[in-house]
């Protein structure tokens, strides 16, 4: 029982994880050109220029996966002559559909956002187009120095994901962006908003669920090898505008933070079984009914950011009683299941055209200058 007592103690939410991180290898002065920087965008035009300008300074090929605010031809548009560029209306790719996405519409917890499926469609086009490094970036994320991305290209080889650290505005989850606003100790993590791929290599998807990046870098007992280096800056945004937020994150941020604290003690993911649930969940809820006690302590914190901060921490803390042990390990059998799907998948795409890999996934594009590798 004493055993049993103290392992339920260790069972918490974890400030980093950057003890899973490898060190970076040793030829760390090594840069490899970039076969693509792949943007998945929904937001207005504007928010692709960072990527534009990166892609010209780099001499390397941007693929932009557009809906919502921004379609292919605004986007190729919006690129100067000499910028390769593939801009894609991604909808309706010809993409496996996933048991974990069916998961969380049986629960009511389906995630209305696309970024996931544009990452992995960009998975198989250069899966088909011969390309072995390309770095996911996200549309609002700045990269000070161009020579960051080939630096962290130059590292795959011992290592199949090199993230980019964030050095600007914290890349968190409303929880946590909350915990650390009340005095927690709350750091970030690498993930897919700057991250070098090696796409050749790719064993997992990224799966429609918050933290999706998180999902990607685990392999069957725990995170891959993966490491940082080189620096990238989230734009500031205000994570309590919208309750609905925390709500729809809060899912995806437990289940994540729940297995990336299980390896961080040494563990492997198919340790994460109801017991573990139900131990993690309850530190989940002390965790958030700590941050909505300590709210209204914070007097630099100014009145109406205190209310929406627990407006949308509630919000988080309403959807986190729905969540259940069982739900974290269907969902997890799920996901298991989806990584051989998907690896059975890639196997299968041939190699390609530009148009040929286009046609394969349905897709409609405007493209300059850009082949499949030689």
């Amino acid at each position: 029982m004493g055993d049993d007592h103290a392992r339920a103690r260790e069972i918490r939410h974890h400030g980093d994880h950057d003890g899973l991180l490898a060190p970076p290898p040793s030829r760390s002065g090594d840069h490899a050109p970039l076969d693509a920087i792949v943007v998945p965008t929904a937001r207005p035009i504007a928010f692709l220029d960072e990527a534009i300008r990166l892609a010209g300074a780099l001499d390397c090929p941007l693929v932009a996966l557009c809906s919502g605010r921004v379609g292919a031809a605004e986007a190729m548009r919006r690129a100067p002559e000499g910028v390769r560029m593939l801009a894609v209306d991604c909808v309706r790719p010809g993409l496996p559909s996933f048991e974990t996405s069916a998961t969380l519409a049986g629960y009511g917890f389906e995630r209305h956002t696309d970024a996931g499926l544009k990452r992995n469609t960009a998975l198989a086009l250069a899966r088909m187009l011969g390309w072995r490094r390309v770095v996911f970036l996200d549309d609002d994320m700045a990269v000070r120095r161009p020579a960051d991305l080939p630096l962290a290209a130059g590292l795959l080889g011992p290592v199949t994901a090199v993230g980019l650290r964030n050095d600007g505005f914290p890349d968190n989850s409303v929880v946590c962006h909350a915990f650390r606003a009340v005095g927690g100790r709350q750091g970030t993590f690498i993930g897919s908003g700057a991250l070098a791929v090696a796409v050749d290599r790719v064993t997992s998807f990224f799966p429609s669920v918050y933290n999706e990046d998180w999902f990607f870098l685990l392999e069957d007992g725990g995170i891959g090898q993966v490491a940082a280096a080189g620096t990238v800056t989230q734009r500031v945004f205000d994570p309590y505008e919208d309750p609905e937020r925390a709500r729809s994150e809060e899912f995806g941020d437990c289940l994540a933070e729940g297995i990336f604290a299980l390896l961080d003690d040494g563990r492997r993911v198919s340790d994460a079984d109801e017991e573990y649930w139900e131990q993690f969940l309850a530190a989940r809820h002390s965790l958030i009914a700590g941050v909505l006690r300590r709210v209204p302590d914070q007097p630099a914190i100014g009145g109406a950011t205190r209310a929406r901060m627990a407006r949308a921490i509630r919000a988080a803390q309403e959807r986190l009683t729905e969540i259940t042990p069982d739900m974290c390990v269907r969902y997890l059998k799920s996901w298991q299941r989806d990584r051989d799907h998907w690896v059975d998948f890639l196997a299968t795409l041939p190699a390609e055209s530009v148009a040929g890999a286009l046609r394969r996934l349905g897709l409609r594009a405007e493209t300059t200058h850009l082949r499949r590798a030689s």
